[in-house]
């Protein structure tokens, strides 16, 4: 068997898909969740049309207020009005859902906070239900630095296959924890996230495993920058004669980042994506540096993928190590 590494970045781009991600997050007024939805239908639209954009990305608050989220999430009494504001959310969801079965194109749902994490599963579930009778078209995401994401992943999987619908998981560590670790210690209540990065990390390899063993119920989508699990996840199709092809089975990380491992599970017939952020400079910039702020574990990888590209540059060169 050919010995697989991401030591390299000598392969291009041809066979790596995009995952279109209109950044736009947080408002607060019915004109702009409106205009979000009509964005996000045109991007499905477009996607639809092109082999190689196989996902739209999209997060529940950019069509919801977060205090109305938040109030859910607490179990706490709506008014009339509220009660047709959330109705509108599910009405916007649904459209751009629907749009997306229509056209062939696979949303991801991505994670928020935990004190709002209840009506974005309740919304989600809802449209796995309807729209992934066939295939998965619509993919919820299951952040593994939260304690006791792995059994919720398992339990949605039960409850899938008892409603007659595919999963579709969206597995990632996570992107709040410092937010998460401090509204926890402000408000007095136990700390949601892992003790520790092991402890993550298990989970998530674990998550990956559970879900390549259950392909008939669902389909996986691996978005991690960890060389440790991606290599996992191949050694484990290979053991186990998944083709790298598998329809139900997708690689994904951010654009810019991890190309070494992206081009490489490419290279090898792998399902790869790229996240591709987008939309009005005012709010794609706010959006990636809440990105960046989020996700400071990406220090080491960073520094990994400036040795590879400086190693490249080289080997470009043809001047010798």
């Amino acid at each position: 068997m050919m010995r697989f590494s991401f030591n390299n970045y000598g392969y291009g781009m041809d066979n790596v898909g995009v995952i279109l991600d209109y950044g736009v997050e947080g408002k607060e007024n019915e004109i702009e969740f409106d205009k979000a939805t009509n964005e996000f239908i045109k991007a499905i639209v477009f996607a639809g049309a092109k082999r190689n954009i196989p996902f739209v990305s999209l997060k529940v608050t950019g069509f919801a207020r977060f205090g109305l989220l938040e109030k859910i999430n607490g179990h706490e009494k709506l008014s009339e009005d509220e009660k047709s504001e959330w109705l509108r959310v599910h009405e916007r969801i649904d459209r751009v859902c629907n749009a997306a079965y229509e056209n062939k194109v696979m949303i991801l749902i991505d994670a928020e906070e935990t004190w709002i994490v209840e009506p974005v599963n309740e919304l989600t579930e809802k449209m796995m239900e309807k729209f992934n009778k066939e295939r998965a078209f619509i993919f919820n995401t299951y952040q593994l630095y939260s304690c006791g994401t792995l059994e919720f992943l398992k339990e949605a999987c039960q409850i899938a296959v008892s409603k007659g619908y595919i999963l579709g998981a969206k597995l990632v560590r996570g992107a709040y924890m410092e937010k998460e670790r401090a509204r926890a210690k402000e408000k007095g209540y136990t700390d949601p996230i892992q003790p520790n990065k092991e402890s993550t990390d298990r989970d998530y390899d674990d998550a990956v495993i559970f879900c390549l063993q259950n392909l008939d119920k669902l389909s996986l989508f691996i978005g991690t920058h960890n060389e440790k699990s991606c290599l996992d996840a191949v050694n484990y199709m290979r053991e186990h004669a998944i083709s790298a092809g598998n329809a139900s089975v997708y690689f994904s990380q951010l654009y810019g980042m991890g190309d070494n491992i992206s081009f490489n599970l490419a290279h090898e017939g792998y399902n790869v994506s790229k996240y591709l952020p987008y939309g009005p400079v005012l709010d794609v910039i706010p959006y990636l540096m809440r990105r960046a702020e989020e996700n400071t574990s990406v220090t080491g990888q960073t520094s990994r993928e400036s040795q590879l590209i400086n190693k490249e540059i080289k080997r470009r060169s043809g001047i010798k190590h």
